[in-house]
């Protein structure tokens, strides 16, 4: 079996560190270099369900997308929630990795996963980076449907082929509006309002839309918002993750044997519905 810091370097050749954005936190955070590794598990949020995951999996190693300490800190008492995750895994030789914007704009990326689930046709970076001659990295993905839908059709769509949660999916725009072309990214996309809208795309499918941003797009442009939550959009991303490391395992021999994490770990946990509004906004 391989040990950790050899599927460490896979990984790091996958989503090398140095792509990752200053203020951001990614590498190994825990773990034994040393130590064999024969079960991995990859998730969005490293919580504590999925550390007990891990634990009940056998799993030597975990693989998130989000960082577990973005900032400083000065504990790692298992008193805090952030702690008691580093006991859990230390406690049983459990590594933890994280790859986060450099996941973003890798190649396949976050947002190549996202165009994946939701059946779309990538034909190029939303923000390419400056620095890959073959300009396929970057942040988010431009896309391209098959078949023209209405923008009701194609929130069906995102509904029904992204992870459900308690927050659903958001739309703005005309249900009855043709979507051809969609702009897409993973997380939170309300920082790229501007580059979608160059692109000029007919629908953007995003996280964590807010109001004042999405009120200035609306009046600004006829484009569509698709608003997911921001743990769906990210998910595909695991199993194109588990499936990048399958094929290494594979190739090298390791025998890995590679999960994905189910464990919803969006914080919204319930949806009340309001009731019906007119056009106005004003209920009826």
């Amino acid at each position: 079996m391989p040990r950790l810091s050899e599927v460490i370097a896979a990984l790091d050749a996958l989503w090398p560190p140095e792509r990752a954005e200053q203020w951001d936190a990614v590498g190994t955070v825990c773990g034994d270099p040393d130590a064999e590794v024969t079960r991995v598990l990859f998730a969005v949020d490293p919580l504590q369900e999925v550390a007990d995951e891990a634990l009940e999996l056998g799993a030597d190693l975990v693989v998130t997308h989000h960082p577990l300490y973005l900032r400083g800190t000065t504990t790692v008492s298992a008193g805090t929630f952030k702690g008691k995750v580093v006991h859990t895994l230390i406690k049983h030789d459990i590594a933890l990795h994280v790859a986060h914007t450099n996941a973003d704009t890798a190649d396949p990326g976050v947002s190549d996963a996202l165009a994946g689930a939701l059946d779309l046709r990538v034909t190029g970076p939303l923000v390419p980076d400056p620095t890959d001659p073959a300009g396929r990295r970057g942040l988010g993905r431009i896309c391209a449907l098959d078949h023209p839908e209405t923008l009701a059709a194609f929130a069906e769509r995102v509904a029904k082929r992204l992870p459900a949660t308690a927050t659903g999916i958001r739309v703005a725009g005309d249900p009855e509006q043709v979507i051809r072309t969609v702009a897409v990214s993973g997380g939170s996309g309300d920082s790229l309002f501007a580059q979608v809208r160059a692109a000029g795309v007919d629908a953007f499918v995003t996280a964590d839309l807010r109001h004042h941003p999405v009120s200035e797009a609306r009046e600004t442009s006829p484009l569509a918002l698709v608003d997911a939550a921001h743990w769906a959009t990210e998910w595909p991303w695991c199993e194109q993750a588990a499936a990048q490391l399958d094929a290494i395992s594979d190739r090298h021999g390791w025998g890995l044997r590679t999960h994905v994490s189910h464990t919803v770990t969006d914080p919204w946990t319930a949806h009340a519905a309001s009731s019906a509004i007119s056009t106005t906004g004003a209920p009826n």
